[in-house]
């Protein structure tokens, strides 16, 4: 390993890592996607996180002699990985960083839902007092089916247990608890929950998930919450079941595509709530956590020891 590294990093992260760069890593900023193209190339570690997942993927490839990506997101749809696969790339994400943000931002979203608290808004908005709550639901004792078991889903878990929201969590390697299903097993349970909460990640394997077969088997009481990725749902399905009030409803902090067309009926539909992928961006910390993510594991490259929060780029996260 050379005695200088570079590192091709972000500008919005300079203020949370400048002042505590280690003399042995030559950093170069970028700002835009022109400057990351061109600061890429001969950097060894590379942080291109961008909105736009065309440029990102673009400045990724385009660093040819990238050992190290960092990223801060947790979702790793949009990034080249079979590039990264065959040029060895280790790769490192931002899973939980926003973990707590999320979970706090389903207990919302169900809450927002059970108390029928969008009426209560809307209302005020228009000065009228009601007498009667429009939501009526408690989520003392609701069953929950949460798919996916990764940072954000045991935060979730953790979150509702403490409103007595009796939780069955979906992961690939079930217990003998009774209280987790393997990937074979929920689809012929969904008609047991009250919620269903999907926080896997967007792989080939989790693509479209939860179709027409899958809502169709929920109870018509039931609500979908997708803090996950908008892939992971067929949306067609998803407003046909809204449309006929098979589910009672949908909280979507995410759809497909981003940003959703305002011409898209899910928008009108008033037992869908849509909430434009902000779970993960409603705090204050995220920056700070993933500043101090990096420099951990930027001492532990240097020092030669595995990373933290590595990415198994076979499977995609």
């Amino acid at each position: 390993m050379a005695d200088k590294i570079i590192a091709a990093l972000p500008a919005f992260i300079r203020q949370h890592i400048a002042a505590q760069l280690p003399e042995w890593l030559e950093p170069r900023w970028y700002s835009t996607k022109h400057e990351a193209f061109a600061v890429g190339p001969g950097a060894e570690v590379g942080w291109f996180d961008m909105v736009n997942q065309q440029d990102m993927a673009a400045a990724i490839t385009n660093a040819i002699d990238i050992k190290w990506l960092n990223s801060l997101l947790a979702g790793m749809d949009g990034m080249p990985l079979q590039t990264l696969l065959a040029r060895k790339v280790i790769v490192t994400n931002g899973a939980g960083i926003n973990a707590i943000t999320i979970a706090e931002y389903v207990v919302m979203g169900m809450l927002t839902i059970a108390k029928g608290y969008r009426a209560v808004v809307r209302a005020q908005d228009r000065h009228v007092w009601l007498t009667a709550s429009p939501g009526t639901v408690e989520l003392f004792g609701s069953r929950a089916l949460l798919i996916g078991y990764g940072a954000i889903g045991k935060l979730i878990e953790e979150r509702l247990k403490a409103f007595q929201v009796e939780v069955t969590a979906v992961r690939r390697t079930p217990d003998a608890s009774g209280r987790t299903l393997g990937p074979g097993q929920w689809r012929s349970r969904l008609g047991e929950f009250d919620w269903v909460i999907l926080a896997v990640p967007a792989t080939a394997q989790t693509e479209r998930m939860v179709g027409a077969a899958e809502l169709s088997a929920m109870k018509r009481s039931a609500v979908l919450v997708n803090i996950a990725r908008g892939s992971v749902v067929d949306q067609d399905a998803l407003v046909a079941a809204l449309q006929q009030r098979n589910i009672a409803g949908a909280f979507l902090d995410v759809t497909d595509p981003e940003p959703l067309p305002a011409e898209h009926p899910l928008w009108s539909l008033d037992n869908a709530h849509v909430t434009m992928h902000l779970s993960g961006r409603a705090q204050t910390l995220m920056f700070e956590r993933s500043a101090r993510r990096f420099l951990e594991n930027l001492a532990r490259y240097r020092n030669g020891e595995p990373l933290h929060h590595q990415v198994d780029l076979a499977l995609g996260y």
